[in-house]
C-alpha cells in the first residue's frame, strides 16, 4: 500500500535542491551588484588634487583655488 510516501520524498528532494539554487543565485546576484558600485580604484578630483599637492606638483596657492573650483 503506497500512502504517497514515495512522491512526497521525491518531492522533498528537489525542493531543497531548488531553494538552495535560488538563496546561491540571489547571494551572487548581490555581491556582484555591489562590487559595481563601489569601484576603490576611482578616486575623487579632490583625492587627486591632493595627491599632486603632497607630491610638489602644485604650490599652496594653486592647490587652494582649485579647491574652491573642485567644491
Amino acid at each position: 500500500m503506497m500512502n504517497g510516501l514515495g512522491e512526497n520524498m521525491w518531492g522533498m528532494g528537489w525542493g531543497w535542491i531548488i531553494g538552495l539554487i535560488v538563496i546561491v543565485i540571489i547571494v551572487w546576484i548581490t555581491i556582484m551588484a555591489t562590487r559595481h558600485t563601489k569601484n576603490p580604484k576611482e578616486k575623487s578630483p579632490h583625492d587627486i588634487l591632493k595627491e599632486r599637492y603632497v607630491r610638489g606638483e602644485i604650490s599652496k596657492e594653486e592647490f587652494e583655488e582649485k579647491k574652491k573650483g573642485i567644491l
